[in-house]
């Protein structure tokens, strides 16, 4: 019985490593390219204004960034932020705003510096990250939330 526990733990210990790099991790921003091309999105690596590692993507027509936080050096980062904004002549209601983020509890709402709208969503891709799955269904959930924040502000019908 022990010979036998002692071989499963160790096929776990070597299986673990190679189940591990398959995780969609903010430690590893090509991690999520893979799994959004996987998934069928485009998706660009790059670097923001401050040198951390950026990805833009998009969905139904619509452009977004995921934006990725709490890094070390401009890596070994543990959070993502997926981002989209909207540049109107006209800026939306503060009440429009207010009212979205009252009445919904994924995806925040705001204006910016210019007064054009703004959503985001974070994701928690610390302590070994997702699945890619599980990654994708977050990305078909922001799907979700663009197309009815865009309704809202009255950017789609």
């Amino acid at each position: 019985m022990v010979l036998f526990n002692s071989a499963f733990v160790l096929a776990l210990a070597v299986a673990a490593p190679a189940a591990h790099t398959q995780m969609v991790r903010a430690q590893d921003p090509q991690s999520l390219v893979n799994a959004l091309q996987a998934g069928g999105y485009a998706a660009k690596l790059g670097t923001d204004k401050v040198g951390d590692p950026m990805i833009t993507s998009g969905v139904n027509g619509t452009s977004f960034q995921i934006f990725f936080y709490n890094c070390t050096d401009h890596k070994e980062c543990a959070t993502v932020t997926f981002h989209s904004g909207y540049d109107f002549n006209t800026a939306p209601p503060l009440e429009l705003m207010n009212e979205w983020n009252r009445g919904e509890r994924f995806g925040r709402g705001y204006l910016d510096k210019e007064n054009d709208p703004i959503i985001e969503m974070d994701l928690d891709l610390d302590d070994g990250g997702v699945a890619p799955l599980l990654f994708i269904d977050n990305i078909e959930f922001w799907a979700s939330i663009l197309s009815k924040f865009e309704k809202h502000i009255g950017y789609r019908k």
